[in-house]
């Protein structure tokens, strides 16, 4: 068959489908200068074109995983947020969606992503500063209130204690009155990148590796619409990697997710439409375009190849973006606008799912309203004033863009190959190996930087005599006793007999193979907390204690 051929025979199959469910948002498509948009350019000739890249919304993916891309709808726009207590950041939640946002992505302190309550002596200092606090299914109830959860898609940037927050997600939609199998959302669920990147750990990895396959398995029967773990290359480049270590050891991590899934008995076709992931967007615009390309192929390939996935919607690779926190800068953040817009517009060249845009001030605190409103803004001026959405892979057939595609695709495969001798992820991660990849790259950059080989405008060159007073937003210092005042009152007037068979419970299982969401869920119903609930599995479990990488 001729490329045109192909090209009908997915305009007429694929296409057509897809716009009798989804219409285009127009019924023509131009530029500026009144010259029509086509949905899909192809090149001159076919010199092996579908064997490389195919058509959206098939096989391999490279060009998009919809038919039609942003032409029918636009990437979620989400905007993370959360500090303070609940209340606080459900305010900021109300601001965000009434300035036209389409999706929460929840940010909570770090005693919740460690699994301590806001009144434990460890968790003094930190409570609601880096996002919200959540102790108890009290705190969720007031995170969500007045937000419909059949309505909002609800992502959740939590790790090791993942199974009591969406637990609480549960709870909060079965109070509402909204059916179980409704819920839409998302949790990072994403262990592995934790002990290499992030930090945010509790458990070791294998006990850690089961509450995954856990929350998968529970998800299948009773959440068939959750997102039940996002593959997270975004703090793996934030700690210092390249373009190529974030593809390869993000996708080496997904293929550790899958392999003890079918190990825990699970079907790939079942919870494989479900993985998604989560890469950075970072400054340098069209390798980051090619990254998402060469990703997309790639994980399409493992999928069919390696693990014999038979649903097209196990070999897709839907991720969401973030731009990137470690290149804004404390010196002159203006100039944090610019930065932000070329990495948004790299995420959505590159066909992202979903986006948050950082805000301009986050070198130097927690976001103001006016510096999210600017971000959000960001992204709505590229959806709706920039044209790129209007056409699908709009650089495809660029010879820079593709040579790039296949040369990150090539590098990321040659990690791949290093990563399986070793013996996986879990394995190289226990052996230090992707840690010593991502401090070395990381340095090495850092040195260029020194040495004005890489240009950081306003920091190694135009940089400017400034006295940096903005508007910086603080958390109020008192947050953490009226946290532990709300926490004493619950503990009193809860079934404190119940919870502690609950917890003993947990504590039982824990030591078995049963799934311990059921367990949790329960838990969490009667008011237990955080702290202990993570305390009940860390008397079987212990705690993670990190090798030595130097």
């Amino acid at each position: 068959m001729t490329l045109i051929d192909n090209f009908n025979k997915w305009n007429d199959n694929k296409v057509k489908s897809t716009l009798n469910r989804f219409p285009e948002r127009q019924t023509k498509f131009t530029t500026s200068s009144d010259i029509e948009v086509e949905r899909l350019y192809l090149p001159d000739e076919e010199n092996g074109y579908l064997d490389k890249l195919g058509f959206p919304g098939e096989y391999p993916f490279t060009r998009g995983v919809q038919p039609t891309m942003y032409r029918g709808r636009f990437w979620t726009m989400r905007q993370y947020a959360g500090f303070a207590d609940a209340q606080e950041s459900n305010r900021r939640y109300q601001y965000l969606l009434a300035q036209g946002q389409t999706g929460l992505s929840i940010a909570f302190d770090l005693p919740t992503q460690m699994g301590y309550d806001a009144d434990d002596p460890l968790a003094e200092g930190e409570v609601g500063k880096v996002g919200a606090s959540v102790s108890s299914l009290e705190d969720m109830e007031i995170l969500f209130n007045d937000i419909p959860l059949d309505k909002v898609s609800i992502s959740m940037t939590i790790n090791a204690p993942a199974a009591v927050l969406l637990s609480m997600v549960i709870a909060v939609g079965k109070k509402q009155g909204v059916p179980v199998a409704k819920l839409r959302g998302t949790i990072q669920n994403d262990l592995l990148k934790e002990y290499v990147a992030r930090g945010t750990y509790i458990f070791p990895p294998r006990p850690s590796m089961r509450l995954i396959t856990d929350i998968m398995a529970y998800c299948q029967t009773h959440l068939p619409q959750w997102n039940t773990i996002s593959i997270s290359g975004y703090h793996i480049r934030e700690a210092g990697s390249s373009a190529v270590q974030e593809i390869a050891f993000t996708l080496a991590n997904g293929i550790a997710y899958v392999q003890a899934a079918i190990e825990a008995g699970l079907n790939v076709d079942d919870f494989a439409p479900r993985l998604s992931f989560f890469f950075n967007a970072h400054n340098n615009l069209l390798e980051e375009v090619a990254k998402f390309r060469a990703a997309r192929r790639l994980w399409a390939r493992i999928m069919r190849e390696r693990f014999g996935a038979k649903n097209e919607n196990s070999w897709m690779l839907r991720f969401h973006a973030q731009t990137g926190g470690s290149t804004l800068t404390a010196q002159q953040p203006n100039n944090n606008v610019v930065r932000t817009t070329i990495q948004a517009l790299a995420a959505v060249l590159g066909g992202a799912q979903s986006l948050h845009t950082n805000s301009m001030d986050e070198a130097l605190g927690l976001p103001t309203e006016e510096a999210v409103q600017v971000a959000l803004r960001t992204q709505q001026i590229i959806a709706h004033e920039s044209g790129v959405a209007d056409t699908i892979d709009p650089l495809g057939g660029s010879y820079y863009i593709e040579s790039l595609t296949n040369t990150l695709e090539a590098q990321a495969q040659t990690y791949l190959n290093t990563i399986d001798t070793l013996g996986g992820a879990l394995a190289a991660i226990e052996q230090g190996y992707i840690q010593r990849e991502i401090q070395r790259t990381a340095y090495q950059y850092q040195r260029q930087v020194e040495r004005k080989e890489q240009v950081v405008v306003g920091v190694n060159r135009f940089t400017v005599d400034e006295e940096l007073s903005p508007k910086i937003m603080r958390v109020e210092e008192d947050i953490w006793q009226k946290q532990s005042t709300r926490l004493t009152a619950l503990r009193q007037r809860r079934d404190n007999t119940a919870v502690q068979q609950a917890l003993a419970n947990l504590t039982n299982s824990a030591h078995g193979n049963e799934n311990l969401m059921p367990y949790i869920l329960t838990a969490v119903e009667l008011y237990a907390t955080i702290g202990e609930i993570c305390h009940a599995l860390r008397q079987v479990w212990g705690e993670y204690q990190p090798p030595m990488t130097i």
